[in-house]
């Protein structure tokens, strides 16, 4: 993938930057094109080598459709959740990689859900704050809106997904215990034919 100058990017782990520039430098003989990214979130500079790009995850920035993409996916009710912090924390740590908004939505909301019933150990609750910080720093970004207005939203979109969780879990709860009766009911319609059959 390519950018050009002025192009807004997202870089993994290190959030929204903007191309400014692209220029060519020789290091230890070799000549290669880096990027130039200002990181909007504390106004550093970071170079990228340009063949790099993809083993980086750099990308663009998402647009105003994807946007609303992003909140119906934080809104949705679906919740990945690893009872064992080992295996969770790799899938999460995996995801923030990937540099995908949408895999770092369901990091927010996995970890945003078990904090409502449990303590997150130091590492996680740091996840947490970076997942949502990345997102709301982008949003804000592509929508021109203030942070603070763009962390309602998400917490919004958050609360709804928990109700709709919440729901669908009642729901279950409920098919399975109207199943159950039916099932002993069926056993003991079942078992009264053997009976007449040795009372014969």
């Amino acid at each position: 993938m390519t950018f050009q100058v002025g192009d807004k990017v997202i870089y993994p782990n290190h959030g929204l930057g903007i191309v400014e520039r692209v220029e060519e430098k020789t290091i230890l003989g070799t000549t290669c094109g880096f990027f130039h990214l200002r990181i909007v979130s504390n106004d550093t500079t970071v170079l990228v080598p340009v063949a790099n790009v993809d083993g980086v995850g750099l990308r663009k920035a998402i647009t105003d459709e994807e946007v609303e993409r992003l909140f119906g996916l934080l809104g949705d009710g679906k919740i990945d959740n690893h009872q064992n912090w080992k295996g969770r924390f790799k899938d999460n740590s995996d995801k923030m990689r990937t540099g995908s908004i949408y895999d770092m939505a369901d990091v927010l909301k996995s970890l945003t859900f078990l904090s409502k019933s449990k303590s997150l150990s130091f590492r996680e609750k740091r996840m947490l704050d970076r997942a949502k910080a990345l997102i709301i720093s982008e949003i804000s970004e592509v929508m021109r809106e203030k942070a603070l207005e763009v962390e309602a939203k998400v917490d919004h979109a958050l609360e709804k997904c928990f109700l709709v969780k919440a729901r669908n879990v009642a729901r279950q709860t409920s098919r399975a215990k109207i199943s159950k009766p039916i099932k002993a009911a069926a056993v003991v319609v079942a078992a009264a034919p053997r009976r007449a059959a040795r009372a014969s």
